[in-house]
């Protein structure tokens, strides 16, 4: 099952790389595709979410624009430090609307997620949604 709202469940974006006033990070989690995180221009950018608690996740569904290479880390500690690698992806370009994207995490359990973005296609990238599928 897919979760439309992280935002509902508890969850929250406790670090993100930039921040714009208009575009804040807690956008990526409130399940609207129309609402979004925007990155400053410089790459590495990341964000980390934090579950409510400790979850078994099987794949994560990412809406976002412009973005190239993600990577994906997790942790089990009630701490933001000390991160497995799980995957990266190179995300395909789509021209004119987002890139929607399910990218598996063989069941890994997790109490924080770190989303790293490489490279972006332009300067600019937008994360709209993320959610879980457990």
């Amino acid at each position: 099952m897919i979760d439309s709202s992280l935002n509902s469940l508890g969850a929250k974006v406790v670090v993100a790389a930039s921040s714009d006033e208009n575009h804040p990070p807690e956008n990526i989690i409130d399940g609207n595709t129309t609402t979004f995180w925007m990155t400053t221009g410089m790459f590495p950018q990341e964000f980390i979410i934090r579950l409510a608690d400790l979850t078994n996740i099987t794949a994560v569904a990412v809406d976002s624009y412009n973005v190239k290479r993600l990577k994906i880390e997790k942790n089990t500690s009630q701490n933001v430090s000390h991160f497995e690698f799980v995957t990266e992806q190179e995300l395909e370009h789509t021209e004119g609307h987002l890139q929607s994207n399910a990218i598996s995490l063989n069941g890994s359990s997790a109490t924080h997620l770190r989303f790293i973005i490489t490279s972006g296609y332009d300067h600019f990238v937008s994360v709209h949604r993320v959610s879980v599928q457990h």
